[in-house]
């Protein structure tokens, strides 16, 4: 093949990279970076790489969080650094771009995780991954890229420890030899002049400053519901080991998804302090997975308070879910249906008297510090609703476990003719428990 030059010249920390990174890759990196200019030109070199060696149809794959951001942060620069390329042809309805004859690259948004699967690729890169569901690399990009050992980076800034984050723990380990971590802070670079540093350290609050220019996992979300009072709780030692105690019922708080994610928080009540002991969600399976779930574990439960919606039919059976879970077992109390901004002041309300398992309820933890509102990108505004992302059913789980809590919003609730007995409380110490409770004989925590 004929040298082809193409018009990139990368800084030198660019250039580096490009030499250093491992298949897979994780680098985080500072706003202002060059990071989606770097990723398209690195796509192009590992395409052109595959067909070197001879792979037929070499396939490069870009995924940003949703399709338009795709078009509108890197097409124009994919099409900038192809256009040169013999062959080129670039489809701009479908965001992919042809050269040398049967060499491709695509874009992808993550909101669209269908119009990926099945798909083989030589190269991806994942922009601003902490944006995206966590399923998109394990189900979605890592099989494709099993056929030809392809490569993958995982680009970004951080927006708390979220999927990115446990990816670059991942690369941090010495024992896994494919994988290589970079992080890149404005400090450091020298990429962004100190006087607008100086600048953007004025018109921004410290933690924005500290996640957008210095790559702080720890710094809070912009909008989080209850990022203040995770940070203020987590300072006061509320998330730390949190063994079950088996004097006590456990209870659980769901939310349903449909084709969605199922979380399931898992607690118990000692006098006004509760407990998070366990924390379990999965997406894909059906109630009778959850029902044997809980079966599997060694709890003994009391009640399983479950969102309003459950009672809700399904057309192709006419049974409700709620009825199905009974059937299953599982008898579910149902949750007021209050609105939203109600359920996410209890939550406030209820924090600071958890205590959260570091371990098993990692990842809801991790949710409830990023839960946020929702904004709106043409007005530039926070919308009155929260953002419907991979935090969502964490936060609305425990949303309903602080309702089915607070006295107010349990008052509203109507009466539900469900039996009280469990067919998950082998031992029929229901009422024992409550009786536990009530009489605060066990007022203590061995654990603390």
């Amino acid at each position: 093949m004929s040298q082809i030059t193409i018009p990139y010249r990368p800084r030198p920390i660019q250039k580096d990279l490009h030499n250093t990174v491992g298949r897979f890759s994780v680098v985080v990196c500072h706003r202002r970076f060059g990071k989606t200019v770097w990723a398209i030109n690195k796509i192009i070199k590992d395409v052109i790489a595959a067909k070197q060696k001879g792979l037929p149809r070499p396939r490069g794959t870009y995924v940003a969080p949703l399709f338009k951001q795709a078009k509108k942060v890197a097409w124009d620069y994919a099409k900038f650094y192809c256009e040169n390329l013999p062959g080129y042809k670039a489809n701009e309805s479908e965001l992919r771009i042809d050269f040398l004859g049967d060499c491709r690259l695509e874009l992808y948004g993550a909101d669209n995780p269908d119009a990926i699967r099945g798909i083989y690729s030589d190269s991806a890169v994942l922009d601003e991954v902490a944006q995206m569901n966590p399923k998109m690399w394990s189900e979605v990009i890592r099989p494709a890229l099993s056929d030809r050992a392809g490569l993958a980076s995982f680009i970004g800034t951080p927006k708390g420890k979220n999927v990115f984050w446990e990816l670059w723990k991942e690369a941090q380990k010495e024992d896994n030899l494919e994988w290589t971590a970079h992080l890149f802070r404005a400090s450091e670079t020298g990429y962004v002049d100190d006087g607008e540093l100086l600048s953007a350290r004025n018109d921004m609050t410290e933690e924005e400053y500290a996640q957008e220019y210095e790559c702080s996992w720890e710094a809070a979300i912009k909008g989080a519901y209850y990022g203040k009072t995770m940070e203020s709780i987590s300072k006061a030692g509320h998330i730390k080991r949190v063994p079950w105690e088996p004097s006590l019922m456990v209870n659980t708080a769901w939310d349903l998804g449909m084709d969605d994610l199922t979380a399931i928080w898992m607690y118990q009540i000692c006098d006004r302090e509760v407990w998070l002991i366990d924390y379990y969600e999965n997406s894909g399976a059906g109630l009778d997975h959850y029902a044997k779930y809980l079966k599997e574990q060694e709890y003994v439960y009391g009640k399983h308070y479950l969102p309003h919606d459950i009672n809700v039919k399904e057309l192709g059976t006419g049974v409700s879910r709620l009825k199905t879970l009974r059937g299953l077992g599982v008898k579910g109390q149902v949750v007021p249906n209050v609105p939203v901004d109600d359920g996410i002041n209890a939550v406030r309300s209820l924090l600071p008297r958890c205590y959260f398992d570091e371990k098993n309820c990692e990842r809801g933890i991790e949710a409830l510090r990023q839960y946020r509102v929702d904004w709106d990108e043409m007005r530039q505004t926070p919308r009155q609703r929260p953002r419907h992302d991979w935090t969502s059913h964490a936060a609305d789980g425990f949303r309903y476990l602080a309702i089915s809590i607070d006295e107010k919003l349990v008052g509203r609730r109507q009466t539900q003719a469900v039996s009280d007995y469990n067919v998950l409380d082998p031992y029929g110490q229901d009422q024992r428990g409550q009786q536990t409770v009530a009489d605060g004989t066990l007022g203590y925590m061995p654990w603390k």
